[in-house]
């Protein structure tokens, strides 16, 4: 159980470290995708991006499903 805590800890420091430092260029499309609801008026912003969270969801469980696969 602690090996799987450290390999989700440095996994997060890397996905942080690379949003941090190199975030605009390689993920400048996250957001923006067809299908985020994006609403600003005057006085309110609402952004909820529908599709780009559907497709991190994809991409995990495609992750733990081949990680579960080759245990």
């Amino acid at each position: 159980m602690s090996r799987v805590f450290i390999l989700l800890g440095l996994g997060l420091l890397l996905v942080g470290l690379v949003l941090h430092f190199g975030g605009g260029r390689f993920f400048s499309w996250f957001g923006h995708l067809p299908g985020d609801v994006r609403v600003e008026r005057p006085n309110t912003r609402f952004y909820f991006p529908w599709v780009s969270m559907l497709l991190i969801s994809v991409v995990i469980n495609l992750v733990l499903w081949v990680w579960r696969a080759l245990r």
